[in-house]
Order: structure tokens, then C-alpha cells, then sequence
């Protein structure tokens, strides 16, 4: 098994080093991975600039390693398109320091990049630790993550689709278990903070935690909050499929209103 890991919090992440160690036990292991981090950079590709990179021998368990100047999907791209030697049976990203829950899989470099490898063909896994402290633990994370793979490659992916895991940063013992979830609802209250660079220039720096909400009992949300592994299958199809025949009724004539 070929597997091509990516993240979006830069090569020398710990997150991303503890998942190469533990998945090169069962797979051969390709890096490609940004050359810092690259937070909420969501679906961003780069497009009008050269996108530079630079091979690495410092990653031991990989076959092969490289940092790339650019996006969490611009690395899953190179990596499937010019990089690899053939195409990886799995994309894994992470494991991202800190959660992807609810609609952060919409600002994501993580869970974008899991996304690219599906629009490119190929099942991906993106994977998040539930935590931002600098000496969480991610071994289990990761040995989970090892685990999702194995039951992967035994009984079949679904190639349309992008396995989300979230991981409590608890103590083994103390995680009550897993479940199957959905995206749940995660809204920030957004704080602009208004400075002046050297020169006088005005900027803005965005902050702000997050709102709590009620959350429905199978989201991913409510699983972490209630010591669970949340694993969410989603679809990049945005289509509102509730919708469509409200739609096509509504709008059977309009073309003649215009």
C-alpha cells in the first residue's frame, strides 16, 4: 500500500512526524507537505507564481519527502500529478494540531487537501487532534489513523468520499469510544483588531473563540465534547438536493421575465 501524507501545519510538524512513523509500519510512506504552516487556507491553490520545492532526506520512515512552497492542495496535487513514482492508494492528511469540526472543513488546509485527493482520484483520510498545546500527545492519534487504513484497504474505500477523523486530546483510558458522526455547527465570533505597522499603515488581525452552540446529539461536535472519536464521512458536492425541485418549479418561466 502507497500512501501519500500531507498536513497543513508544515513539514517539521510533530503531528505530521508521529503519523508517518506509525503508517510506515504498514505502507510505504510519500511526504509531500507545505514548507510552514498553512492555516485556513482552505481549497487555495497558487496560480500566479512558481511553486518551488525542495526534496528532504530528514524523514527516515518515508521513501521519499519533499517541502513545497505553497498550499496544503498545492502538495497534493504535485504529489499525485508529478512528485510520486505511481499513484498512492490513500491520501492522508495530518494530523492536524488542533480540530477540524463542523464548518471548519470548509476553512481547512487540512480537510481540502484530503478533498483535492478525491477530486484527483484517490480516497484520502484527514485526521485532527483536538488540541493546540505544544506537548499534546499524538501517538494514539495516529495509531488510529493506522487502524482507519488497515480497515480500509481490507474491505474497500468509497472513492467519493473523505473520512474526517477528530481525536479527543484525552488520555486513552478516559476516550469512551467512537462514533460515526456528521458535521455539526461551529461559528466564530470574529474580532478584528485594528494596529498601525511602522509606517502608519492601518491592518487588521483576526481573532476570536469560538461561539457555543446546541448541538444535535450525532454531530461531530457533541462527540468530542462528550470524550467520543468522531469519524464523518463527507462529500465536496454542495448541492442542496432538498432544494432542486423547489427550484426547477420556481424558475420554470423566469427566463421569460427578462
Amino acid at each position: 500500500m502507497k500512501l501519500l501524507v500531507t498536513n497543513d501545519d508544515g513539514l517539521n510538524s510533530r503531528g505530521l512526524h508521529q503519523l508517518v512513523e506509525t503508517l510506515a509500519e504498514m505502507a510505504e510512506i510519500y511526504v509531500v507537505a507545505p514548507d510552514r504552516e498553512r492555516s485556513g487556507t482552505g481549497h487555495g491553490i497558487t496560480v500566479f507564481e512558481p511553486i518551488m520545492i525542495k526534496r528532504i532526506d530528514s524523514l527516515n520512515a518515508a521513501q521519499k519527502a519533499w517541502i513545497v512552497y505553497g498550499t496544503p492542495v498545492d502538495c497534493v496535487k504535485l504529489g499525485i500529478s508529478a512528485l510520486l513514482p505511481e499513484k498512492p492508494d490513500l491520501v492522508v492528511s495530518g494530523i492536524n494540531r488542533g480540530p477540524n469540526l463542523g464548518w471548519d472543513v470548509l476553512y481547512s488546509g487540512t480537510v481540502s487537501a484530503a478533498v483535492e485527493g478525491v477530486i484527483m482520484g484517490v480516497p484520502s483520510i484527514a485526521v485532527s487532534l483536538c488540541s493546540y498545546k505544544d506537548t499534546a500527545d499524538y501517538s494514539f492519534a495516529a495509531r488510529f489513523t493506522r487502524a482507519v487504513c488497515r480497515q480500509l484497504q481490507r474491505d474497500g474505500v468509497d472513492k467519493d468520499t473523505i473520512i474526517n477523523i477528530n481525536v479527543p486530546a484525552i488520555p486513552r483510558p478516559e476516550i469512551k469510544g467512537m462514533r460515526v458522526t456528521r458535521l455539526g455547527s461551529r461559528r466564530y465570533d470574529n474580532i478584528f483588531e485594528e494596529r498601525k505597522d511602522p509606517r502608519g499603515n492601518t491592518y487588521f488581525w483576526l481573532g476570536g473563540d469560538v461561539v457555543e452552540e446546541d448541538q444535535e446529539p450525532d454531530s461531530d461536535v457533541a462527540a468530542i465534547n462528550e470524550g467520543f472519536i468522531s469519524v464523518t464521512p463527507i462529500h465536496f458536492d454542495l448541492t442542496d438536493y432538498r432544494l432542486i425541485e423547489k427550484y426547477r418549479h420556481n424558475y420554470r418561466d423566469f427566463i421569460d421575465q427578462v
